[in-house]
């Protein structure tokens, strides 16, 4: 059974872009590998011939589940999230209470967090801790080094 996932508009064109280069740049180039493999001669012993084929079976496979995952993709609008309490796409400052320093993420989908990019996911912990939470209120996080808490200071889109 195929599982829905859901996308920023940003973060599922990402994927029909990537689907789009597998079909149209990669899928060309591993069947002329193949060609070109073929046309040396005796299959039975080219090792060309076998890396090539390999590596076109894996592509299939990666472009039949990116398929998938685009076919059950859905779309988060954004246009109706209350911005008083953290949901998905809730940009959060918070602050930590222990040390004070402070810090801002998105909570975005499993599928589309970068902590590089400050995007978190909801699956996280932190993620999890946040979500519901007002500004003002506090969020237990249990981490590996112990519970830490930390405070809503901002909720923007």
């Amino acid at each position: 059974m195929s599982q829905v996932s859901y996308y920023t508009e940003e973060g599922l064109q990402k994927l029909k872009d990537e689907l789009h280069e597998m079909e149209t740049v990669q899928r060309p180039a591993i069947s002329d590998q193949i060609a070109e493999a073929r046309d040396k001669g005796d299959l039975s012993e080219n090792a060309e011939y076998d890396a090539a084929k390999e590596a076109q079976g894996l592509l299939e496979t990666k472009i039949a589940k990116l398929k998938e995952i685009v076919a059950n993709a859905r779309i988060i609008d954004d246009s109706d999230i209350d911005s008083s309490k953290v949901f998905i796409l809730s940009t959060v400052k918070i602050k930590n209470v222990k040390n004070g320093m402070e810090m801002q993420y998105t909570l975005v989908a499993e599928n589309e967090a970068d902590l590089k990019a400050k995007k978190i996911s909801v699956e996280s912990p932190i993620g999890r801790g946040l979500l519901g939470k007002s500004v003002g209120e506090i969020a237990d996080i249990e981490t590996p080094n112990g519970i830490m808490q930390f405070e809503v200071v901002e909720i923007t889109r």
